[in-house]
């Protein structure tokens, strides 16, 4: 499938395979020491020091401190044209724009506009509509533009130090943090991260798109809307491991037809959409 191709480019595919437990107590208290120092994160946990370098983000994510420096609010990229890029996504690019919504969208694009709103850079609320940032990052992703991914992370980090209304993201993320310097875990109020089951055709189809000699294409007729993007068998690459992700919910329709091509974090994100599909 072409995304996961894309966020391979990206080096995002650990990330995304983060799995197990998480310590949503510990997670709040890592947040409340955090500090930035530099490109260094430092925190306090049970006595434990955290000093996240960027060789800590490498062994624990294999992200690399290098590419594009994207800041949310404040790094648009120069001369980036955002409704010109949008309408290019749309699967009809002379439709009216009232808002930047993620219904219209082709579907290699919506499947990185939910990956970047729900996992990347995730947030609270409104993941049906895009602002410049997320643009921003998609078009990068879409056009295989090398992001510097410890550092938006970081700078996403930051933002939910900042606001009392943020939700703490990362949860995954920073238990592996606290398991890498050791914190002593024993006896703390632990949540199993659920990974996303085997979706069903349902879901595409509630997105605009129906199934068409083994692909799935745009259901106005149109192939370019689809860019051939999800074919039903994906004969060239091998299954991978399942992904783990807060707040993933499993298929109900059990019995449908299966999407079995696609990785465990399509599958997610997918699920994801099933809420959006109407808005």
């Amino acid at each position: 499938m072409e995304v996961r191709r894309l966020l391979k480019e990206q080096l995002l595919r650990r990330f995304l395979e983060l799995s197990g437990n998480i310590y949503p107590d510990l997670v709040r208290v890592f947040y409340t020491n955090l500090q930035f120092n530099g490109d260094i994160l430092v925190s306090h946990v049970k006595g434990v020091d955290l000093e996240i370098t960027n060789e800590v983000w490498t062994t624990v994510t294999g992200l690399k401190f290098s590419g594009l420096r994207i800041n949310r609010g404040t790094g648009v990229v120069d001369e980036f044209n955002k409704m010109q890029f949008y309408k290019n996504c749309l699967k009809n690019p002379q439709a009216r724009v009232t808002k930047f919504g993620v219904r219209g969208l082709k579907l290699n694009e919506r499947l990185v506009a939910l990956i970047v709103s729900w996992i990347l850079t995730p947030r609270g609320s409104n993941h049906s509509t895009l602002s410049e940032e997320d643009l921003v990052l998609i078009c990068c992703i879409m056009n295989k533009i090398k992001l510097n991914w410890i550092h938006i992370i970081k700078d996403h980090m930051q933002k939910a130090t900042r606001l009392c209304d943020f939700c703490y993201p990362y949860s995954i993320l920073i238990t592996k943090f606290l398991q890498y310097f050791e914190v002593d875990l024993e006896e703390e109020l632990a949540e199993v991260v659920k990974s996303s089951s085997e979706v069903n055709s349902g879901s595409l189809s509630k997105m605009g798109f129906t199934k068409i000699n083994g692909f799935w294409v745009s259901k106005d007729g149109d192939p370019a809307a689809s860019s051939s993007v999800v074919q039903a068998e994906d004969e060239d690459e091998d299954v991978e491991e399942p992904v783990a992700a807060e707040n993933a919910r499993p298929s109900a329709d059990i019995g449908e037809e299966r999407i079995t091509s696609m990785k465990s974090f399509e599958r997610l994100v997918i699920n994801k959409m099933d809420n959006l599909a109407e808005n």
